[in-house]
């Protein structure tokens, strides 16, 4: 499919190759056949949940209707699908990776590199930080399968890590299939190296994998399954505050969850429960096992929760409540992690387009755009909400024309 084309021509090429009516399709996701058609002429904006609905109901991957991965010009800029075969050779290699030159440098100093990479990967830079991963994946490799001391768990644990950062990029940029190879490493990574606690955190990100994919009954009992686990190991609620950050991002990935079946209370009462846990947390924001959990990520998950919904005026009303100022808008602090902020941001920004307020959808693109480039320019929401932008505009401004070339979406 080409490179221009928006969500809604990708679902209308798609339903006739299923050779399906829009009334059929319509059936099969319980909405009306003017909703789908106002989806195929762009007139509407989907949901991520109906994206997946819709692909569902298709039998196609959801990749299929967001077009995903993108490449083109905003490729060229940055190169940042360029590592991409080299990780899947490194994936396919894990446990009898390719011979070294020279010995692997100290795990001290890899390990230093993996924080490195963790925290280009929390702030979604991911055109530096995709050429750091193969040296170091191969060489940790190397260090947990040749030794037999404690710096094999320590090599292992690490290498969780940095598997987490290829799920993570993988992911992003489109490429789904090396995304949950990545996550099978990661699970045999984090079972090598003995630490209970990168155990829960690879199956929190197995459960956010089956969330995306909508398998939301499975997602759903992987996450309670964790819960219980982590309750039995560390009991009466005597949690250590790297536990307390996994569990609260546990009850963050329930919200969602919820939310995404549309089940307001549910989502609710899993928020407030996490607020429960920071709370117990002192209140702060962490980033124990890279969770990124605490007060900012939870009104982050608030939000979210609502625009999933649907519910895009209280969303935006609670964003005005929360305003340090009157008449002002809440935004995450700026050393919040940048892929945080950056999909606060293209959530504001698709509400804010639903709700007609076309300038504000764009603020909020810059927004994103200005504190995780990568993440932002590969978005599939950033394309659509772009999209639109232009289609609505008689006369673009040369500003939303050049963010709309940056972004890979061409001028009407």
């Amino acid at each position: 499919m080409s490179e221009n084309q928006t969500l809604g021509d990708r679902l209308r090429i798609a339903r006739r190759t299923r050779r399906l009516s829009t009334a059929q399709l319509a059936g099969r996701v319980a909405i009306s056949p003017s909703y789908v058609q106002k989806l195929e002429s762009g007139a509407r904006k989907a949901s991520p949940t109906l994206v997946l609905a819709l692909a569902n109901a298709l039998r196609f991957g959801p990749e299929v209707l967001t077009g995903q991965p993108y490449y083109g010009e905003p490729e060229a800029e940055d190169g940042v699908h360029a590592v991409i075969p080299e990780l899947r050779r490194l994936m396919l290699c894990y446990d009898n990776p390719e011979d070294l030159s020279v010995a692997p440098r100290a795990l001290p100093v890899l390990a230093s590199e993996v924080d490195q990479v963790a925290a280009l990967r929390r702030d979604a830079r991911y055109a530096p930080m995709g050429p750091l991963l193969p040296p170091v994946i191969t060489e940790l490799t190397h260090i947990a399968l040749d030794t037999s001391d404690s710096d094999q768990s320590r090599a292992f644990w690490h290498l969780a890590r940095a598997y987490r950062a290829v799920n993570s990029l993988a992911h992003k940029m489109g490429h789904h299939d090396l995304s949950n190879t990545a996550l099978e490493r990661v699970r045999w990574a984090a079972d090598q190296c003995g630490d209970p606690l990168m155990q829960f955190t690879a199956g929190y990100l197995v459960a956010g994998a089956m969330l995306r994919q909508g398998a939301y009954s499975p997602a759903r009992r992987k996450l309670l399954a964790l819960r219980h686990e982590l309750d039995r190991l560390q009991p009466e609620r005597s949690f250590t505050p790297d536990a307390l950050a996994i569990d609260g991002a546990l009850l963050l990935k329930l919200a969602v969850l919820e939310a995404r079946e549309n089940n307001a209370a549910r989502a609710d009462d899993y928020l407030r429960e996490a607020d429960q846990v920071a709370r117990m947390a002192g209140n702060r924001d962490s980033l124990a096992y890279e969770m990124s959990f605490g007060p900012t990520n939870i009104r982050i998950h608030q939000v979210h929760a609502m625009i999933d919904m649907g519910d895009t005026e209280q969303a935006l009303a609670r964003l005005n409540e929360w305003a340090p100022v009157a008449g002002g808008e809440w935004v995450p602090p700026s050393e919040t992690v940048g892929e945080r902020s950056s999909h606060h941001f293209i959530d504001v920004a698709s509400a804010k387009l639903a709700t007609g307020d076309r300038e504000g959808a764009f603020v909020n693109l810059k927004r994103a755009r200005k504190v995780a480039p990568n993440h932002t320019r590969f978005h599939p929401s950033v394309r659509e909400t772009t999209a639109a932008l232009l289609r609505v505009s008689s006369h673009p401004s040369t500003e939303l024309s050049a963010f709309g070339s940056w972004a890979g979406v061409s001028t009407p």
